[in-house]
């Protein structure tokens, strides 16, 4: 059996008010809070939503959410903002029914939230494809482009919708959505220039200022900072949670994904930045000479960037903020403006600016979002829109958006009422009227064309003379001092009462949600709302597209001298028409509440949310809904959650369902007064009835829980007895095989082990035989080896005892044949023998010599200067010779594995060796330094690669070297590169070239005997890099720098050898004068460095450590 949830399961509180027992306005604030503690955040009354703000995101808007939400019953699921969605979407697909959703609440409730999920789950639930994701994403892109333009932190809320807004979206006859349409009311424009303590301007100021990059900050000529612009609060510049960077990226990627173009974009960020702009320009008063004040521009510097920003000439500006032309018929009259007007203009300008570039904006996006198609479509509204407000300071602003609630309030009651007269006619239930309170007098209060407030303050502003908000405030005094829900000081003093609550300056009107005063300053400069013509038509002259499009009164070939109409007028008109839109779908509500002031989560103030309930009007609507039956269902439903109720009806009903309720309700003998029958729902009457039906279902539900937990267990316990008794012949079958296996196993292994000592014995048996027939064999074998040797011995005796005699005779034939010769050649032998038996010796002992040299041999090191010594006196001579031939030959060995660098190098050296070797100081230090050349990685540096790139041929040498000052001895860090044609000395920190000398302009090279790093680059004659004179340098690689030089020198035809001069004093010539440097010992005070002192106009004196 499926198993379906219910509005009435595991429930927190009351999920639906109208089921409420008892009813009252504490019992109703006290299940709000509970079900507000245990974040149940929704509730219903009826098919009207409750939703309480949590101020914390909560886990209940996922997309398993949508699918548990989708295409279920509105009262089947627990209350969410996703059932109403739902059911508003079902009904316009399904029943073809045109819908709304009005959300309703004060500011701070989440009312622009609520919309967001409406719009998202509609999106989510609706087709797919890749046009229909378009639109979707347009319609939803839409909202943070108006958030950015139409919200403002206020003390209320971080993110209030400073205007109403409501959006049509249209779907095809599937259900997909083509496209939309939004209209906008009554912006709150007078917020641009002046915003309470504690709030900031719109959203769109303070993210173009953070989010925007420099250049684009350039561009419009804004500074980052937000305290140099007026209109800009700074005591709410900054708001915590609110990222104004990030959502300027947002808000752009939105107006690229809605269709605006990038130039479009930029005209818009123009005008925010011309509003920002307009609110610096200041005035200061200058007289004329008929006693009248006139104001002029203090700074203009703002006046003129606004100017260029809106390609307008800053004359025609200028003029139109100090002069007023008044045309009437044929007459022009021109008058000047003091300080207080020119402020009122400027004002007054940028809020119609903004205003106007608003309008547009909404007019634009509705051009992206447009249906494309002209067929008939099917349209859902979503309304978010001010909630009823009452401040400590009421205005023109709080008075038309409560006259809107009262119409909301109006339509409410009036669709709530006939839907209930619908259901209960359709249904075949008698209606009875229902007795509630008709707002409807307040509304003819405000909206009467003859005696209604707002058509008074028309006619007060179009009046002739002199009008203030005084005048205004007695007429009402007058026309509606009668009415019951209007109060002033003087209606109530004409009645003889007195309240000291009620200023002079003031009215109060009884809405219905309560008495709400409204002080009368300002409403007269609101309600006129003027612009003068003269500012309207500077800005028709600009060079800027946009601003043409947003004042086309200014275009002069098309004056139009009639009054524009007022704003009260254009909101009744709007208003008249949101209602009569309303009026043609069907209407879904969502009641926004705030429950605490601190917009903190976990806290309910029951005050406030007392507040908000009596001015939602929410007991009355809950009592519009148990004026007749509290709780109506469908047969089917019902019959499926109460049917084990009655035994008839359980477990299955084979009749109509209708039938089956009939009996279950009169087996449970429920009154008949309690509930009525209609042609498809059950109505139940009182909320006792339906808790008393889920309280006998909860216990039939825990009997046959246990009922099911019984055979449950006797299930359980059959089925594990079974699972044994099965284990149980497993478990003997595979034992008794067991066992089988076993008894074979050992018949087998006794059989085997039988077999094989019966193979042994006959194996040993067989071995036997074989081993005494083989000894057998063995012994005739021995015996017949000792008798063929025996016979063999004697054959040999025999036949040595031949061959000896026969030897004997060879051999004393031999010594007398030896004899006989060494007797002739004795006579030959005494006169040669000496000679051969030297030179044999004299051979035998060179070959010996050099086998031993062989082994002594030195290494094939060119610095080893061992060598054996020579063991005869007769081969000195040789063995000199020899060595000198091996050193030769492994130097050549040597050199052989030279590469042409490494050979540069010990040239260099051995040129080294040869100019400084005794005679210089500091050349034994150098001698174990290899010379690399490139000490500052010139090619690699990237400091140095334009230094690199002006020095023509390679560089042989680069280093650091320090150029003294004859002035005072100082050393100046300078690069030294050295190339085959010059040398160079250029700046270490720049890399600028500072000398640049060709070598054949070199003559000679000044050093010391000292251990020092000095030496001194001496110039010819007439030379032209000799015009600055001779440079004395220091290195810690003199030897490397003055060999380098040297050597490049020697290398070249084309010029004379460099000289290199070792001294102790010498002459440098510095431009005009020369100079000796001396170098002398230096004292132990100063003995750990080498110091170069001025010692007069002639002489430097170079002090030298001590060695």
């Amino acid at each position: 059996m499926e198993v379906k949830t219910s509005l009435l399961d595991n429930m927190i509180g009351v999920g639906d008010m109208v089921l409420l027992e008892p009813l009252s306005e504490e019992s109703f604030i006290e299940n709000l809070k509970k079900r507000f503690d245990h974040n149940e955040i929704y509730t219903y009354i009826g098919s009207v939503v409750i939703s309480m703000n949590p101020y914390k995101s909560l886990s209940i808007y996922s997309a398993e959410k949508v699918e548990e939400y989708r295409n279920r019953n509105f009262y089947e699921l627990s209350p969410h903002i996703y059932a109403l969605a739902d059911e508003a979407y079902r009904s316009l697909r399904h029943q073809d029914k045109d819908q709304c959703i009005l959300i309703t609440g004060e500011s701070g409730a989440g009312k622009t939230e609520a919309s967001k999920f409406v719009m998202s789950y509609v999106a989510a639930v609706c087709g797919k494809g890749q046009e229909v994701n378009k639109v979707k994403e347009q319609l939803l892109q839409s909202n943070p482009v108006l958030e950015a333009f139409g919200n403002a932190k206020t003390v209320r809320n971080d993110n209030s919708s400073r205007f109403g807004k409501y959006m049509d979206i249209e779907f095809d006859f599937k259900g997909d959505p083509l496209g939309g349409v939004i209209s906008n009311y009554l912006l709150e424009k007078s917020r641009v220039v002046k915003q309470p303590r504690g709030e900031r301007n719109f959203h769109i100021f303070y993210q173009l200022l953070s989010g925007a990059s420099d250049d684009m900050l350039k561009k419009l000529k804004l500074d980052r900072d937000f305290s140099k612009y007026n209109y800009l609060s700074l005591d709410s510049a900054t708001v915590n949670g609110l990222d104004d960077a990030a959502s300027f990226r947002t808000v752009r990627n939105a107006m690229q994904i809605v269709g605006f173009m990038e130039d479009e974009v930029q005209s818009i960020l123009e005008l925010i930045a011309a509003v920002l702009k307009l609110g610096n320009i200041e005035f200061k008063p200058e007289s004329r000479v008929n006693g009248f004040d006139e104001s002029r521009v203090k700074d203009k510097n703002d006046l003129k960037e606004m100017c260029e920003l809106l390609g307008i000439e800053q004359s025609v500006l200028e003029r139109a903020f100090s002069f007023r032309t008044v045309e009437a018929k044929m007459e022009k009259v021109s008058t000047t403006l003091n300080v207080a007007q020119a402020y009122y203009a400027r004002d007054a300008l940028a809020k119609n600016l903004y205003s106007r570039l608003f309008t547009w904006l909404v007019n634009r996006i509705n051009e992206s979002i447009k249906a494309q198609t002209k067929t008939r479509k099917k349209v859902m509204g979503v309304l978010d829109i001010y909630g009823f407000e009452i401040f400590e300071d009421n205005s023109f602003e709080q008075f038309i958006i409560n006259y809107c609630n009262e119409k909301l309030q109006q339509i409410f009651i009036e669709l709530t009422l006939r839907e209930e007269q619908e259901e209960y006619i359709r249904e075949g239930i008698e209606w009875t009227n229902i007795e509630y309170f008709n707002n409807a007098i307040i509304c003819d209060l405000i909206e009467n064309n003859k005696n209604g407030i707002l058509a008074m303050l028309d006619e007060e502003c179009l009046r002739p003379g002199t009008v203030t908000d005084e005048t205004f405030l007695d007429k009402l005094n007058t026309v509606c001092a009668e009415h019951q829900h209007f109060e002033s000081r003087l209606s109530k003093n004409s009645k003889f009462l007195t309240d000291h609550s009620l200023p002079h300056n003031c009215f109060r009107i009884q809405h219905y949600a309560g008495k709400v005063l409204y002080r009368v300053e300002g409403f007269v400069d609101k309600n006129n709302d003027l612009l003068y013509r003269d500012l309207s038509q500077a800005m028709y002259k600009a060079n800027h597209n946009l601003i043409k499009l947003l004042f086309p009164e200014g275009n002069p070939a098309k004056v139009n001298l009639k009054r524009p109409p007022t704003a009260g007028f254009q909101f009744r008109a709007s208003v008249g028409t949101l209602m009569k839109n309303l009026l043609t779908k069907n209407p879904n509500y969502i009641r926004c509440i705030k429950p605490n002031d601190k917009k903190a989560a976990h806290i309910f103030t029951d005050s406030l949310v007392c507040h908000q309930v009596r001015y939602l009007g929410l007991m009355e609507n809950v009592r519009v809904r148990r004026a007749g039956y509290a709780f109506r269902q469908a047969y089917e439903p019902c019959l499926e959650r109460y049917k084990m109720l009655c035994k008839q009806t359980w477990p299955h009903w084979k009749g109509p369902a209708r039938e089956g309720v009939e009996v279950l309700l009169s087996d449970l003998q429920v009154p008949a007064e309690e509930f009525a029958y209609g042609r498809s729902k059950i109505f139940i009457r009182n909320p006792r009835t339906l808790f008393f039906l889920e309280e006998k279902r909860r216990q039939c539900l825990e009997d046959l829980a246990a009922l099911i937990q019984k055979i449950y267990r006797g299930w359980k316990c059959r089925t594990h007895f079974l699972l044994l008794k099965k284990s149980q012949v497993v478990v003997a079958a595979w034992y008794r095989r067991f066992a089988q296996q076993k008894k074979y196993q050992k018949i087998r292994c006794s059989a085997l082990v039988v077999q094989s000592f019966i193979r042994g014995w006959k194996a040993r048996k067989l071995l036997r035989e074989l081993k005494h027939k083989k000894r057998c064999e063995e012994a005739v074998t021995t015996i017949s080896a000792y008798w063929h040797g025996t016979q063999a011995r004697w054959e040999l005796r025999r036949l040595k005892k031949e061959a000896w005699n026969k030897h004997a005779v060879s051999v004393i034939w031999a010594a007398w044949l030896g004899t006989k010769v060494r007797r002739e050649y004795r006579k030959f032998f005494r006169a040669n023998a000496g000679k051969k038996i030297y030179d044999f010796t004299i051979q035998r002992i060179i070959q010996k010599y050099y086998l031993g040299l062989k082994k002594t041999m030195p290494s094939m090191s060119p610095i080893d200067k061992s060598w054996s010594t020579c063991p005869y006196g007769f081969l000195d001579g040789t063995h000199q010779e020899l060595r000198r031939i091996f050193h030769l030959w492994r130097c050549k060995k040597y050199r052989s594995q030279f590469t042409e660098e490494k050979k540069a190098t010990y040239e260099e050296k051995l040129a080294a060796s040869e100019l400084f070797k005794d005679k210089k100081a500091l050349y034994p230090s150098s001698v174990s330094q290899p010379f690399k050349g490139d000490y500052v990685e010139i090619t690699k540096n990237p400091k140095y690669q334009k230094l690199n790139s002006l020095v023509e041929d390679k560089v042989l040498l680069a280093d650091v070297v320090s150029k003294i000052n004859r002035a005072n001895g100082k050393g100046t860090p300078r690069i030294f590169l050295l190339t085959k044609k010059c040398l160079v000395l250029a700046d270490q920190k720049t890399g600028q070239v500072k000398a640049s000398v060709p070598l054949p302009d070199l003559s000679s090279v000044f050093v010391s005997t000292q251990n020092d790093g000095f030496f001194a680059l001496k110039l010819r004659e007439g030379a032209t890099s000799a015009a600055k004179g001779d440079y004395l340098l220091s290195s810690d690689r003199l030897i490397e720098i003055i060999t380098k030089l040297y050597c490049t020198g020697a290398a070249s035809a084309e010029r004379n050898q460099i000289k290199i001069d070792i001294s102790d004093e010498f002459l440098v010539q510095f431009k005009q004068d020369k100079v000796c440097v001396k170098f002398i010992q230096g004292t132990p005070k100063n003995s750990n460095s080498v110091s170069c002192k001025r010692k007069n106009n002639r002489l430097l004196e170079v002090s030298v450590p001590s060695p």
